[in-house]
């Protein structure tokens, strides 16, 4: 894996362009969020830079006396880093860095940066070096403009490019190397998934430091990193959490979104957010104290859209309500979005009432279900073993009587089994 980023605290400015359409409230709010980024990388932010700008500069973005007034400030505070709120062009780029003499970056390249930073597992370490390496490829000219600055003038512009052509080959050769890693995880997630077909499955989603892992920690005591950091969860984990005897179901945690998310990134972590779609129902972890909490809900409502989830039944658990100074907002939220509820998962406060709603989505979708066969009906017996969780089976004089738990699929398939056969179902 690439890591470009120096392991120490970085002086860094941050810059956005805010268009005529777009409020400041909405602009501040995305530049903080660039901040909560930056820190997360190990950056300290000294300056955030706001630009008025109807119309984005295709040499510079911000335009080239914005550039210039911004490479002054960077000189006179010793500024390394300038991060940019948006994604630039490898021209861009190449202009900023020429003009300012600093190190340039926009938002993917932060986010990446910190997803190498977090990636811990072998499968997390392939999804992020894959985006990495795709985000890197139309970029290279700009990891080799030493060579001008070492050599300067006639004769390096040649090897130059030959450098560059060679690393670009060497990338795309190992892009391929990693899709082909990447398929193989998947096929071994698809065989896992398959051995949990008989079980209902949740899956936790939400903007990034909404509270899924602490939720996930709260329900199955997980273990799961939980911290007030953004994307301290890369992986995706799945647990069990017992509803009611014998009622169980499972539980899977998987990486937050943001906006802006490189399109890269998100398709590189395909297998981890299979685990999205494989759930029987999505649970929305929202930051209800966020002040644009609505708009995150966005965001992660595009990203289920994206990933073809956004027809799956769906809990919205707005979360931090003991933290919440506005009282007023849990009626709002209440009234507003059908099937939510308002939770504290640090605390504990109403998860009793998630743990009703799941009770109910188990009920209806896999509850315990009653068969009568004939004697001759071992067979279908032994085939029911196979698409369903048989609890008990009982052989009397003249017939088989079989309990057992299915999802709607699988009942679907065993009656059709047992469609021409003397039988009696509940």
């Amino acid at each position: 894996m690439i890591d470009l980023k120096e392991k120490t605290n970085e002086r860094a400015m941050l810059v956005a362009v805010r268009p005529k359409d777009v409020s400041h409230e909405i602009i501040e709010e995305h530049i903080d969020e660039l901040e909560m980024l930056a820190d997360t990388a190990g950056a300290e932010v000294l300056f955030k830079i706001v630009q008025d700008k109807d119309r984005i500069d295709t040499a510079f973005y911000i335009g080239k006396g914005k550039a210039e007034e911004i490479a002054e400030l960077a000189e006179m505070n010793d500024i390394s880093l300038i991060i940019f709120d948006h994604d630039l062009t490898p021209t861009q780029v190449r202009n900023l860095e020429k003009l300012i003499d600093r190190k340039i970056i926009d938002r993917s390249g932060l986010i990446l940066d910190i997803f190498v930073s977090h990636a811990q597992t072998k499968e997390s370490k392939t999804q992020v070096e894959l985006a990495q390496l795709q985000y890197m490829l139309p970029r290279l000219t700009r990891a080799w403009t030493h060579l001008q600055k070492q050599y300067g003038g006639i004769g390096t512009k040649g090897p130059g490019e030959t450098q560059i052509e060679t690393d670009r080959r060497i990338i795309r050769t190992r892009i391929i190397k990693l899709k082909d890693k990447l398929k193989k995880i998947e096929a071994q997630q698809r065989i896992k998934s398959g051995q949990r077909q008989n079980f209902l499955k949740a899956s936790l989603v939400g903007y990034t430091n909404a509270g899924k892992s602490t939720l996930l920690n709260l329900l199955t005591d997980a273990g799961v990193l939980a911290e007030n950091q953004l994307f301290a969860t890369l992986d995706s984990t799945t647990r069990s959490f017992e509803l009611e005897k014998n009622k169980k179901l499972l539980i899977s945690d998987t990486v937050g979104f943001i906006r802006k998310l490189p399109h890269n990134l998100v398709a590189s972590f395909k297998s981890t957010l299979n685990v999205v779609r494989d759930a029987d129902v999505i649970l929305q972890v929202i930051d209800i104290t966020n002040p644009f909490f609505e708009d995150h809900m966005k965001v992660v409502d595009d990203m289920l859209k994206e990933l073809d989830c956004e027809k799956k039944p769906q809990i919205r658990i707005f979360n931090k309500v003991d933290k919440l100074e506005d009282k007023t907002k849990i009626e709002y939220v209440t009234n507003k979005f059908k099937n939510s509820l308002v939770l504290s998962a640090q605390r504990g406060i109403n998860v009793s009432n998630l743990n009703e709603k799941l009770l109910e989505i188990y009920e209806a979708n896999y509850g315990e279900h009653y068969l009568e066969l004939s004697l001759t009906d071992s067979k279908i017996v032994a085939q029911i073993h196979s698409l369903a969780e048989v609890l008990d089976t009982k052989y009397d004089e003249d017939k088989i009587t079989v309990v057992y738990r299915a999802d709607a699929i699988n009942r679907n398939k065993i009656k059709r089994l047992v469609d021409e056969r003397p039988k009696i179902i509940n």
